[in-house]
């Protein structure tokens, strides 16, 4: 499949084809610029219901069928729990602990976990550019993970106290920690990736993706009532505006735009951009946030972004290194007497008749 001959011809593609990765990562920097106003639950619960409600009123109009039968329906549910509820959790409650920026790279991680789990349930090929890019992106998350004293304590050859207790205090320490919750989004959002191949079999997609974010969402508000206080008392109109951009367009116009774009046939030109998400947070994260990193979290930036590009493009990669590999001279002269027509017997024929005579 081509996945370029579709290519729409309009001047403002190239915007248009960037725009989800932009949506999202600015999406990233307004939530975290209205947490210390709000509540996480509260506020994944206002990004997944409404958004949800703008999908499936959009499948309703397009007329996409409707789940049937309750395994739809139970593909949809587990799909709601995971990449809903889950991923929107973890990824409010990690914003609580760490900047977007930092935040957005640990969840734009994710198709290194796919890839993973893609090879051991589907057989899907990894290659030798995605075991590379396993590599670097295990290093990079490592990176951006554990605390920079532990990373120069290792380097030096020490060994730090409180790195002793990690297994002791290892699950409180996981849950404080805003890196490993945003780590724990992105494998959520990697096992919802996974869900989808077989939500597709038994519900329409976009219509699947409508009902999952208003499923996942409602839990997330019942969660909220339970264990949060003065959700919205402090928010502002500058705070619910910002609440809206992440909904409409860094939920709902975002997925609508990428899966436009998937369909007609761009899907490569998607997956190259991915690492784009991380970088508009960091970016826009530093400017409005005022959000710094230390040098080893810059290295893991790094080394993670080269990771989603070598994940995303490998078997491009792949392609592009077996058209560079020199042809064998064995192979090339097996390919001429190939190509070469059989004439050798009719050059004889004269020869033969003129030695007769």
């Amino acid at each position: 499949m081509n996945t370029e001959s579709t290519k729409p011809n309009f001047p403002l593609y190239p915007l248009l084809l960037i725009s989800p990765f932009f949506f999202w990562g600015t999406a990233m920097v307004a939530m975290k610029g209205v947490m210390p106003n709000t509540t996480p639950l509260f506020m994944a619960g206002v990004r997944l219901v409404p958004a949800g409600v703008l999908v499936l009123a959009t499948a309703l109009i397009s007329g996409k069928p409707q789940p049937k039968g309750w395994q739809a329906w139970l593909w949809i549910a587990l799909f709601a729990l995971v990449d809903g509820a889950m991923f929107q959790g973890f990824l409010a409650e990690g914003l609580v602990r760490t900047g977007a920026g930092l935040g957005s790279v640990m969840i734009d991680s994710q198709p290194l976990a796919v890839a993973l789990m893609a090879w051991l349930l589907f057989g899907e090929t990894i290659g030798l550019w995605g075991l590379l890019g396993l590599g670097f992106g295990i290093a990079g998350i490592s990176l951006l993970g554990l605390p920079d004293e532990w990373i120069m304590h290792l380097l030096q050859g020490q060994v730090s106290p409180d790195s002793a207790q990690l297994g002791v205090n290892l699950v409180s320490d996981l849950f404080q920690n805003g890196q490993w919750l945003m780590l724990l989004a992105s494998l959520s959002m990697a096992v919802g990736t996974v869900l989808m191949r077989y939500v597709s079999r038994h519900a329409d997609p976009i219509a699947a993706t409508g009902w999952h974010m208003i499923l996942g969402g409602l839990p997330l508000f019942a969660l909220s009532a339970r264990f949060e206080t003065e959700q919205f008392v402090h928010l502002d109109a500058s705070n619910w505006l910002a609440m809206g951009y992440s909904t409409v367009f860094g939920s709902a116009i975002a997925y609508g735009v990428f899966f436009y774009f998937a369909a007609s046939g761009s899907l490569t030109s998607l997956s190259s951009l991915t690492f784009l998400t991380p970088v508009f947070a960091l970016f826009f994260g530093n400017l409005f946030l005022g959000e710094m990193l230390s040098q080893i979290q810059w290295v893991g930036v790094g080394l993670t972004l080269i990771s989603i590009y070598l994940i995303n493009q490998r078997d491009v990669l792949s392609q592009k290194v077996q058209a560079m590999r020199p042809v064998p001279m064995s192979e090339v002269l097996q390919l001429d007497s190939l190509e070469t027509p059989p004439i050798q017997e009719t050059a004889q024929l004269p020869v033969q008749i003129a030695e007769q005579d």
